[in-house]
């Protein structure tokens, strides 16, 4: 479509003022209005002559890639090309040792801007040197685990003081180094709570030994080494229950209470972990009931972590996220048991080592100087959070090479040795405002701050002529287009809108409120103005939305568009010549091959479209004769067989109108071979049937087996008799039984008690008082003689 637009540039561009280059990626956020709809374009140009645009030609017409105007007539030198824009606002030269005055400056530049194009093709790209400055300030923070299986380990640390130092001074003069230790929350199930235990969580045995705690801050970042040793030897023992110890709790509080461990701001910081254990994490606080998430905040009450019982341990994520944000590189120096496990914390903290104790720490010196070592010579640049319409990737340019990416590192880089960094910055949309990002090496201070901005505006150089003739009077020139005054509107403000406002004459070139003219014309006074296809031929209709050249091509053939002479392309579709059929008319119509052996086409289940059927759904080709995917005739026609064999069910009253798919029926002795359908009917009989799919839809022939299945009916007075005589039988048994289960109680009763009588043995002594009784009978009339 562009090419026709630019059919005249040759004569035009020979009297033009310039061309104006610039890029289109995202239509929404095009750099100028009237070239909204090039979308397929990466790199565009701005023709901005007032007499470039014919009448009824879209504004994009102006736009096009840096070839194509140069081939249309262009000269090379009248095209203006706006190009990214870099430049460095902050760019202090590289300190040599720690000791040049003001803070030593190890990366070069340190604040730039830069203005990009959008696109995909369109980045910047800028160097970045990194030189590690010899000297620079150490600041170590030695953090302790306590717990009473570490006590050989602290009695070693207490007699390494001078040597701490002297290792410290072999790697800067500027060294300090502070202090701290850590167990464990003081709450069940992690620690003891009965009120002896928290005050001596140790051994009986153990004779010096602290009250429980989680985290303690001893020493802040000092240079005497008196200092240190005197705080050191009078750390004591404590202990806790579980094995995991609040390893994660203190490394938070030493990277986010900065103030208090003395952290200094232009100085390597390392923290030295040493324990011999796991850690606890983020969701093992809900054991002991603490159920508020870790805040990343500083809580430090007389040295102490105040928040530890309250608080939930912070997540890995979370530790690893202020370590970097703090730049605090951590050195964990563990038991050769907890040398995996911390392997694998240290893969999920990008600027880290690890080390293994001996069994008493007596090694952990050399171990801190070769972590360190390991740690600064490794040099990884990468940035903070970006917004995801912009890519940053770096090329790494030191002697042996390294990974690059959104990351870029250099390894065995040494002091005094400089490094460089090829930055690409990308930005893939328009950004509303200027944003800005930091980019630095990992565990460093150092940062570069980026301030990023996108071009997505042109500015003309043609000036601006007042009521110019060009615009009829009524606008004036602004970038070869007019700008036309109020009530007045059109290329070149040829129409005036009256009474009505320009947002009703637009709206009725817009089909269903969609875009003016399908994008396919200009809106002049309310009415579409199509524009002219390649070839002569004009987009058409009410909104410009048909035109006769994107029909169906038989095969993707351009010369095959509608098969050239079997039929014509209106409105981007096909109409057929007589005799020819199909979206490109690529068929001649004919149903020889649709026809079944029976004659029918597609067995009347389907259409023959190009000689071919094109089936209803769930019928398959050639000839729609079967449906694998349809419901079983044998379900659906049961009750009609039913009510056709047997006069009965659902259907017996009116069979004949509701059985109208089954054309016709037969009952037979036998079936044909083949596995028969069969259903119950409402006698719970077994009906056996075959059924046959004729031509149509809905039409079928069946055969009908005479006899049925009945299941016998059972015999009601034997279950009845059978029942009673069961019962009356079962009945007597279990008072038999129960009777027996009495007669054998009463026996055993019986038994007991007549060996009971057989020992009683009755005393035959006589009572000396007692008398038998007597009885005297006396004759009131006997005188007694």
């Amino acid at each position: 479509m562009l090419q026709t637009f630019f059919s005249t540039l040759p004569q035009i561009c020979a009297s033009t003022q310039s061309c104006l280059r610039a890029l289109w990626t995202i239509p929404s956020t095009s750099w100028l209005g009237f070239c909204s709809d090039i979308t397929l374009l990466i790199e565009a140009s701005l023709f901005h002559s007032q007499n470039f645009i014919k009448p009824g030609e879209q504004e994009a017409a102006r736009c096009d890639t840096w070839a194509q105007l140069i081939e249309r007539g262009c000269m090379e030198e009248d095209i203006i090309s706006p190009k990214n824009d870099f430049s460095s606002s902050k760019n202090i030269s590289l300190s040599n040792t720690a000791l040049d005055k003001g803070e030593p400056i190890q990366l070069r530049p340190q604040e730039v801007n830069l203005k990009l194009r959008p696109g995909e093709g369109l980045p910047h790209t800028f160097t970045l040197d990194f030189q590690r400055v010899e000297g620079y300030p150490v600041d170590l923070y030695y953090l302790m685990d306590l717990s009473y299986s570490m006590e050989d380990d602290l009695r070693s640390i207490k007699t390494l003081g001078n040597e701490l130092f002297n290792a410290l001074q072999g790697i800067t003069k500027k060294g300090r180094i502070g202090f701290g230790s850590f167990v464990d929350k003081t709450v069940l199930p992690f620690t003891n709570t009965n009120p002896e235990k928290l005050n001596k969580p140790c051994a009986e045995t153990e004779m010096y030994c602290q009250p429980a705690f989680g985290y303690r801050h001893v020493l802040s970042m000092t240079e005497k080494k008196a200092e240190f040793e005197s705080k050191v030897n009078k750390q004591r023992i404590s202990g806790n229950l579980d094995s995991p110890e609040g390893t994660l709790d203190a490394i938070m509080q030493a990277a986010v209470c900065g103030e208090r461990i003395g952290w200094r701001n232009s100085s390597t910081r390392l923290i030295v972990l040493t324990t011999d254990d796991g850690f606890h994490m983020a969701g093992d606080g809900k054991l002991a009931g603490i159920l508020e998430p870790n805040d990343e905040r500083c809580y430090m009450d007389n040295n102490l972590y105040s928040k530890s019982n309250e608080m939930d341990y912070p997540s890995v994520g979370q530790v690893a996220n202020q370590l970097e944000k703090n730049n605090i590189q951590p050195i964990f120096a563990v038991t050769k048991n907890m040398e995996k496990v911390y392997r694998e914390l240290s893969k999920m903290i990008p600027k880290s080592e690890v080390g293994v104790l001996s069994a008493d720490s007596h090694n952990v010196v050399e171990l801190i100087k070769n972590a360190y070592n390991r740690l600064s010579s490794k040099v990884t640049v990468t940035h903070d959070a970006l917004p995801d319409n912009v890519r940053v990737t770096y090329t790494p340019l030191c002697p042996e090479g390294g990974p690059s990416g959104d990351k870029g590192v250099c390894n065995n880089v040494g002091v005094g040795q400089m490094v460089s960094f090829n930055v690409t910055v990308t930005a893939d949309e328009c950004m509303q405002s200027e944003i800005s990002f930091l980019i630095g090496p990992l565990g460093m201070k150092d940062k570069l701050k980026v301030s990023l901005s996108t071009l997505c505006k042109c500015e003309c150089e043609n000036p601006v002529t007042v009521d110019s003739q060009y615009c009829n009077g009524k606008g004036q020139v602004n970038c070869g287009m007019c700008s036309c005054k109020a009530g007045f509107v059109g290329q070149k403000c040829e129409c005036s809108i009256g009474e009505k406002d320009e947002s009703s004459l637009r709206a009725a070139c817009r089909k269903d409120n969609g875009t003016e003219c399908e994008g396919r014309g200009d809106c002049v006074c309310g009415i579409c103005q199509c524009y002219t296809l390649p070839g002569g031929s004009t987009y058409y209709g009410t909104n410009c939305e048909c035109e006769n050249e994107s029909c169906e091509k038989f095969q993707n053939k351009l010369s095959l568009l509608c098969v050239e002479g079997n039929g014509k392309c209106r409105c981007k579709n096909c109409e057929c010549k007589p005799g020819y059929e199909g979206t490109a008319c690529q068929c001649k119509k004919s149903d020889e091959q649709c026809r079944t052996p029976s004659g029918s086409v597609c067995s009347g289940r389907g259409t023959c479209k190009c000689n071919q059927c094109k089936c209803m759904e769930g019928y398959q080709r050639p000839y729609c004769l079967t449906c694998p995917a349809c419901q079983t005739t044998c379900i659906t026609k049961g009750k009609c067989i039913e009510c056709l064999g047997f006069q009965t069910g659902p259907f017996s009253k009116n069979c004949s109108q509701a059985c109208t798919s089954i054309s016709e029926f037969k009952m037979v002795e036998t079936l044909p071979p083949g596995k028969p359908c069969d259903v119950r009917d409402v006698e719970s009989c077994r009906v056996f049937f075959a059924i046959k799919q004729l031509d149509g839809e809905d039409n079928y022939t069946a055969q009908i087996l005479k006899t049925r299945e009945c299941p016998k009916l059972p015999n009601i007075y034997a279950i009845i008799g059978g029942s009673i005589v069961g019962v009356t039988v079962i009945g007597i048994l279990i008072l038999l039984f129960i009777k027996v289960l009495f007669t054998l109680q009463d026996l055993k009763e019986y038994r007991k008690f007549m060996n009971e009588a057989q020992k009683t043995r009755w005393s035959e002594n006589k009572n000396p008082i007692f008398q038998e009784a007597t009885t005297t009978v006396a004759n009131p009339t006997f005188s007694g003689e």
